[in-house]
């Protein structure tokens, strides 16, 4: 029987009330299958792709754990959530927020970026869930200001993108911290490679899996389309056309290198399109800024180089425009992942000269489907499309041709004998008939 709705799980009306005020009434994939296992106490290893409700999957499970089991007087945290990323850490803060609103727990971060003290509310008298990265909550666990033995539930999300990163070993430290918790679950975008199945067997202790991929399904939601471009100047000038359309209500644009980011900002706001732009060197504060102007409108255009392909959650983004093509398939698919989030309908634009070309098709075969091409009247390449490399098919008669000559090939072949075969033979031997 298929799960229809949040009460199907037996979950608090707490947490029900509180999902519907956020207009969530029916769980994806991977909430069915995760919340049913997490509530039975059971570690989890699960595989979901970003824009499928992962952070619900865990949260939910969490929060219930703690409405089942009340603490009888405050303390240090219960559930600590490990992240690879500050703004993760902020996202997955504001929706614990909201899905524990009208209860008495508390929800704390611990992120780098921010003064070393600051967080002195994570120490106080009582917490329940902290979210944090490795780096300072490592730090604070060396100096003895974070107590772990608290911490019956420790969850990893994004946990290929933790080993990507190279934090293995401090979340390894992290475990080794927390081992009297009772539960783990580890989530990751995907669950290929040896290296996250042993990260994941050292950490996880008889593991459900749980492989809820639905991304082709999920694809299905994002109208996907490319134009074709001369140059740079062709590329800006399709880039403006395409945001100054009516149905592009929130985009992310993305570039390749950060010199482009503020490149392209320039140029927009020459054409009259205000844009705020996201980088690997940003200060903490400022990528905060960024991401707080486009999510309450304040702007509707990001410029972002890949930092922002995962983990940024930005609600209601109507396009994802790849200004330029990304380095690989995967990276295309976390980038389109920006839209058609939580059940939401999306469109993916990717802009393509012709060295993108090659690209392009590695990027169809990966997902299984063409991209359609498109053009605008305006604006339409003056430079033809590179063809694809075919190789000919051989005519009738050169088939025949090739037949013949290896017919012909295959008499002349000499058999060739082997030296053993024929060295020492000797002298045939006489057959002697014994007569009596």
């Amino acid at each position: 029987m298929t799960t229809q709705t949040f009460s199907d799980l037996q979950l608090d009306d707490i947490l029900i009330d509180n999902l519907q005020a956020q207009n969530i009434n029916t769980p994806t994939v991977i909430q069915a299958q995760t919340i049913p296992v997490a509530l039975d106490g059971k570690d989890v290893l699960g595989s979901a792709p970003t824009g499928t409700g992962k952070t619900l999957a865990f949260l939910i499970p969490a929060v219930q754990h703690l409405l089942d089991f009340p603490r009888r007087k405050p303390g240090p945290p219960r559930v600590l959530i490990l992240t690879p990323t500050r703004e993760l850490a902020i996202q997955i803060a504001e929706q614990a927020k909201l899905l524990t609103q009208s209860t008495h727990l508390s929800i704390a971060t611990i992120t780098g970026g921010v003064a070393y003290m600051n967080h002195a509310e994570v120490f106080s008298k009582n917490q329940d869930i902290v979210i944090a990265t490795t780096g300072r909550l490592l730090q604070y666990i060396k100096e003895e200001n974070f107590d772990c033995r608290a911490v019956e539930m420790l969850i990893l999300d994004e946990a290929d993108r933790m080993l990507d990163m190279g934090f293995a070993q401090d979340v390894e430290t992290i475990s080794a911290e927390t081992r009297w918790r009772k539960q783990t679950l580890l989530f990751s975008a995907t669950l290929e490679g040896d290296g996250l199945h042993s990260f994941a067997n050292r950490i996880l202790k008889e593991p459900v899996e749980i492989n809820a991929d639905p991304s082709r399904k999920e694809r299905k939601k994002i109208l996907q389309f490319y134009y074709r471009a001369d140059d740079f100047a062709h590329k800006v000038a399709l880039l403006t056309y395409l945001l100054k359309q009516d149905e592009v209500k929130k985009t992310i644009v993305f570039v390749r290198k950060r010199e482009r980011v503020h490149e392209l900002v320039t140029l927009l706001h020459q054409a009259g399109i205000q844009s705020c732009y996201l980088e690997g060197e940003m200060v903490q504060a400022k990528r905060n800024e960024a991401i707080k102007r486009i999510s309450n409108d304040t702007v509707n255009v990001l410029v972002a180089t890949d930092v922002a392909a995962r983990g940024i959650d930005i609600d209601d983004i109507s396009h994802v425009i790849n200004f330029d093509a990304p380095k690989t398939a995967d990276v295309y698919l976390h980038r389109i992942g920006r839209t058609a989030r939580a059940g939401k309908k999306g469109t993916a634009i990717m802009l393509v000269e012709a060295h993108d070309n090659e690209l392009l098709l590695k990027i169809e075969r990966y997902i299984r489907e063409p991209i359609k091409l498109r053009t605008i009247d305006e604006l339409r390449p003056k430079t033809k499309a590179p063809k694809p490399v075919t190789k000919k098919k051989p005519s009738q008669k050169a088939k025949q041709k090739s037949v013949a000559k290896k017919q012909e090939d295959t008499k002349k072949k000499k058999v060739k004998q082997r030296h053993r075969d024929t060295k020492n033979k000797g002298k045939p031997k006489k057959t002697i008939i014994k007569t009596e």
